[in-house]
């Protein structure tokens, strides 16, 4: 049984928010969720832990996987709901542990972001 919620800022199947930056302007909203997955990599504990998750064995970790990251527990799990928010992370309750997983589709996204033209 899985308690992977959609984000709240992501349409659920997750599909590439933005066109490359070179082919036309964003729109507002466009603007808006772009900004939101680019600033919750702005941090760097989040941008550390997010790299924890993309790394791991499997490609998911759980949340016991990555907590040694120089901050308490709690604030990791604060950090890693910030990047679910944002639409960078599926998470699955398995018992007690939660797992994380990247969403690859809105990775992909972002990486087309920055895509010159050509």
């Amino acid at each position: 049984m899985s308690n992977t919620k959609a984000s709240p800022l992501l349409e659920s199947p997750v599909a590439p928010c933005c066109p490359p930056f070179s082919e036309r302007p964003l729109t507002a909203e466009e603007s808006v969720r772009t900004a939101t997955m680019f600033k919750a990599l702005g941090d760097p504990v989040r941008l550390r832990l997010f790299s924890m998750v993309a790394s791991h064995e499997g490609g998911e970790a759980c949340v016991c996987d990555i907590s040694d990251v120089g901050v308490s527990q709690p604030t990791v799990s604060h950090h890693l709901k910030k990047l679910k928010e944002a639409g960078l992370l599926t998470s699955e309750r398995r018992g007690t542990w939660v797992y994380y997983r990247v969403e690859p589709s809105v990775v992909a996204a972002m990486g087309q972001l920055l895509t010159p033209k050509g």
